[in-house]
C-alpha cells in the first residue's frame, strides 16, 4: 500500500526546475518507492545495489551512461560517485530538466560529491520517515504556534490518546511498519541495523569496528533529548572525543539523529554552548535501548525524553516536507533555565515547550520570560538593530484540545503538530 508523501509536490517542482533531482535520507524511508510512484512512463530505473551494475558504473561509467540513458532513476548513487562527472557532462549537453533522478541513503558522501560535481544543476530533497500527517492521510504543513492556523487543523487531524501516541513513538516512522504485512518491530530494526552497519558504516565510512559503532549508537540513544557531552560519551564507549564527534557527524549526516544548536544572542550572556541531541526515529531508539513494547516505554523512566524527541522530529519533518529549512534552536543558561525549542522566523522567536502532561499551566511557560532582553537590546548595552520580537508561544502536550494558557501562549495537543 502506497502512502502519499507530503514532499510529492516539492519533488515535482524541483524536477521541473533542475536537470538533476537528488533525494537523500536514511535507509527504508521510502525514497525509491516515492520516486517510482512519481515517475512518468518511459523513465528507466536502475539500482546500484546490483553488484554487476555497480561494477560497470564504477569501472566504466562512460559505458554505463550509454547503456542507461535519460530520463533515468538511479538508486543508491553513493555506491558509484564515479558517475557524477558523466552525469554533469550529459546535463551540460542536453540541458533537459528532470533528466536524472538520484537517490542515496547516506548524505555525508553524496552531498559533498553531488554539490561539487553538479553545482547549480541539482535540486536536493531530504526525505525522513513518515510524519503524523502522512500516516493519517491529511494535508501536511509547517508547524506554527499561530492559533488561527492551529484551529483550522482541529477539525481535520484525528485525535490521539496517550496509548496511540506511545504506540506511534514505539513503532517509529518507517513506512514498512505501516503496511498490512508489516514485520515485527524487533525483526525490522534488527535487520535495519545489520544493513546499516554492514553496508553504510563499513563500506562507506572509515569506521573499522562495527560493534564499537553499535555500542556508540546505543549510548547516544540513551541521551536522546539531552545535551551532548563528547567527553562523557567517549569515556562510556571507550574511544576518543574526536572519534565521538566524527561518529556523531555520521549519524547526523545519515539522518539518524539531529543536533539542535543553542540559541545565542549578544544580549543573552549566560547561555550554554553544547548542542541538544534528538533521535529522529524513535522506533530505532526504542530498539537500541531494548524497550519491548509501547506500554512499558510509556511507563518507563525515558518516557518524557522519548516524547520530546518525537515532538521535535514531527516539527522538524513538517518543515522539510514543506520544502523549508527549519531555523530551530533551544535555550539553556547557566541558571538551568531551559526552553525546549525556539523557532526563528522573520525576526521573531516562537518559544515551544514539550511536556508530557494533559493540563499545561503557567509553570510550563515560566522560562519564556528569559527571552525578554532580546526585545529591548538597547537596555542591555546592545544595538537597537538586534531587536527581536517574541511571538506566540506553545506547550506541545497531551491535552485533548487547543486551549489558552494565557493571552500569548497556548497548549497544543501533540496530534495537532
Amino acid at each position: 500500500m502506497y502512502i502519499t508523501r507530503a514532499m510529492e509536490q516539492s519533488i515535482r517542482k524541483i524536477s521541473d526546475t533542475f536537470p538533476v533531482l537528488l533525494v537523500t535520507g536514511p535507509r527504508q524511508v521510502g525514497k525509491t518507492t516515492l520516486l517510482k510512484h512519481l515517475a512518468e512512463p518511459g523513465r528507466k530505473y536502475v539500482t546500484l545495489d546490483d553488484p554487476d551494475v555497480r561494477l560497470m558504473a564504477k569501472t566504466d561509467p562512460a559505458l554505463f551512461m550509454q547503456r542507461y540513458t535519460p530520463p533515468l532513476l538511479i538508486d543508491e548513487i553513493q555506491y558509484a560517485p564515479e558517475l557524477l562527472p558523466y552525469i554533469k557532462m550529459s546535463v551540460y549537453e542536453n540541458r533537459v530538466n528532470g533528466d536524472y533522478w538520484l537517490t542515496g541513503s547516506q548524505m555525508f558522501h553524496m552531498m559533498k560529491n553531488a554539490s561539487e560535481s553538479l553545482a547549480g544543476r541539482v535540486g536536493i530533497v531530504n526525505l525522513l520517515g513518515l510524519s503524523q500527517s502522512e500516516i493519517a492521510g491529511v494535508a501536511s504543513e509547517a508547524f506554527t504556534t499561530d492559533k488561527d492556523r492551529l484551529l483550522k487543523r482541529l477539525g481535520v487531524v484525528p485525535k490521539m490518546g496517550l496509548t496511540d501516541v506511545y504506540t506511534r513513538i514505539f513503532t517509529g516512522p518507517m513506512p514498512a511498519m505501516y503496511n498490512e504485512n508489516s514485520p515485527g518491530h524487533a525483526d525490522f530494526y534488527r535487520s535495519y541495523i545489520n544493513t546499516y552497519l554492514q553496508r553504510d558504516i563499513r563500506d562507506l565510512t572509515q569506521v573499522a569496528d562495527e560493534m564499537a559503532f553499535l555500542n556508540f549508537m546505543t549510548v547516544v540513544a540513551a541521551r536522546t533529548s539531552r545535551m551532548i557531552q563528547y567527553e562523557e560519551i567517549a569515556r562510556e564507549v571507550g574511544v576518543s572525543a574526536p572519534t565521538v564527534k566524527n561518529w556523531l557527524s555520521i549519524l547526523v549526516s545519515g539522518g539518524i539523529v539531529a543536533l539542535v544548536q543553542p540559541y545565542h544572542n549578544n544580549v543573552l550572556k549566560r547561555v550554554v554552548k553544547a548542542p541538544l541531541l534528538h533521535f529522529l526515529d524513535t522506533g530505532l531508539c526504542a530498539f537500541l535501548l531494548k524497550w519491548d513494547n509501547a506500554e512499558t516505554l510509556e511507563r518507563g523512566a525515558a518516557s518524557g525524553a522519548f516524547f520530546e524527541s518525537y515532538v521535535f522530529s514531527e516539527i522538524y519533518k513538517s518543515y522539510l516536507n514543506a520544502g523549508r529549512t527549519p531555523s530551530i534552536y533551544y535555550y539553556r543558561d547557566r541558571d538551568q533555565k531551559e526552553i525546549d525549542l525556539l523557532i526563528y522566523e522573520n525576526g521573531t522567536l516562537y518559544p515551544v515547550e514539550i511536556k508530557k502532561t494533559a493540563s499545561p499551566n503557567a509553570d510550563a511557560i515560566k522560562n519564556f520570560k528569559v527571552l525578554t532582553p532580546v526585545t529591548e537590546p538597547e537596555r542591555f548595552g546592545a544595538l537597537e538593530q538586534l531587536k527581536i520580537e517574541i511571538g506566540t508561544g506553545a506547550v506541545v502536550c497531551m491535552a485533548n484540545d487547543l486551549l489558552p494558557i494565557d493571552r500569548k501562549n497556548w497548549g497544543v495537543p501533540v496530534w495537532l503538530v
